[in-house]
């Protein structure tokens, strides 16, 4: 039985035929497909205006990104074995990167499932779906997960801003099995606790895993200050690679007593300081007290999650960086990083060359970093390449 379906108008459909999945309210001819015809999560066939087939795609009609494509096929069947088969294929990939089961197994576009990521913690699974289109679909999901992995349990994170515009529940769940009382994962060396349930996003951020092993690597003999630090992914190793001391900042108390508990796990609590605090008000009282860092992480959140944020993120980003840049030591090292995708690496590079001109100092880019290979890029869907770091050796002016 053929798909209902959805036609493009006229030259709208350049943009998947270069590879992209999504597809815009405003492109659709309503004329021909009337949006309001398909519920939220039905699959359709997607169709150029001259009618050639592009791909089978969910909908939602409400949402501005009415259609995503999950298969270039037509009248694609979409049961647990097309989510078995889309796992493999991550699964593969993951497997050859890394040694232990502790990566981001499926991340959206990039791996053929728009509106679904999830993240792997051993034999325990942090499943986050954003999209009508996948809730629609989680039981074959769940079926192809268990089938695949034999998990302990999984946990479904509905807590995010994404849910919301696809008009559906925010409350997380574990949709299988026992979540064990404690769950521990390795990354670079180092052993973490996490709170999957009560944490943000899936429960930990495997993103930044390089550049916070690149840090590791200059840690030694340094003073170390790690900002918006979290549970201390950034902090804990340098402290184990021979950092004198690491103060992390945070404004969420119980993210600072899970990483008050992972130092004392990777036996460094003695070197370590936890200090809860918004940021902003920590480095202006930080150079008024004259405290001075060898080398300082800067992590924000995204201060830019829409487009419509731009100007004032850029801000935040900008006064970021210049009070960093205040109580960084002779001849520090600051690492300065933005996960906002409508913050390019661009603008990004301009904010540090224009705030360390600002303090008379001599900055200049040693290394740069993005997110870990679980996060792979699709070259053909920019909005899967979000995250940039830049590590900036500062000096005084020449």
């Amino acid at each position: 039985m053929s798909l209902p379906e959805i036609y493009l108008k006229k030259n709208e459909d350049k943009r998947l035929r270069k590879g992209h999945l999504w597809v815009f309210s405003n492109e659709v001819d309503t004329q021909r497909s009337p949006l309001e015809q398909f519920t939220a999560g039905d699959l359709a066939q997607v169709k150029s205006d001259d009618g050639k087939v592009l791909g089978t795609a969910y909908v939602n009609p409400q949402a501005l990104i009415c259609a995503r494509l999950l298969s270039r096929k037509p009248n694609l069947k979409c049961g647990s074995n097309f989510f078995k088969e889309r796992l493999t294929t991550a699964l593969i990939l993951r497997e050859k990167l890394f040694t232990q089961p502790y990566y981001r197994l499926v991340f959206g576009e990039s791996d053929g499932l728009p509106g679904l990521v999830i993240d792997r913690f051993g034999s325990v699974f942090s499943v986050q779906i954003t999209t009508a289109g996948i809730e629609q679909r989680k039981e074959s999901l769940l079926t192809a997960l268990v089938e695949l992995f034999s998990p302990t349990a999984i946990i479904l994170k509905n807590d995010n801003s994404q849910r919301q515009l696809e008009g559906l529940s925010l409350e997380s769940e574990i949709a299988y099995g026992q979540l064990p009382n404690s769950v521990i994962i390795e990354e670079n060396g180092a052993q973490f606790k996490i709170d999957i349930l009560n944490g943000q996003k899936t429960g930990w951020f495997y993103d930044h895993r390089s550049s916070r092993a690149s840090v590791a690597n200059i840690a030694k003999d340094q003073r170390v200050l790690d900002l918006f630090s979290y549970t201390g992914a950034w902090g804990i190793p340098a402290a184990m690679a021979g950092a004198t001391e690491v103060t992390c900042v945070d404004a969420s108390e119980s993210a600072l007593t899970l990483a008050k508990e992972n130092a004392e796990l990777n036996q460094v609590g003695d070197k370590m300081h936890f200090v809860r605090s918004d940021v902003f008000e920590f480095l202006k009282q930080a150079r008024l007290d004259n405290q001075l860092y060898d080398i300082i992480v800067l992590d924000p959140p995204a201060l830019v999650k829409r487009k419509k944020d731009f100007k004032q993120g850029y801000e935040a980003y900008r006064r970021l960086n210049h009070l960093a840049l205040q109580v960084l030591s002779k001849n520090g090292i600051l690492v300065s990083a933005s996960c906002s995708f409508h913050l390019s690496r661009e603008n990004l590079h301009e904010i540090l060359r224009s705030s360390g001109k600002h303090i008379d100092r001599h900055l200049v880019f040693f290394a740069s970093g993005g997110q870990g290979p679980d996060h792979p890029i699709d070259p053909a869907a920019p909005e899967t390449e979000y995250l940039k770091t830049f590590f900036c050796s500062v000096s005084p002016s020449l």
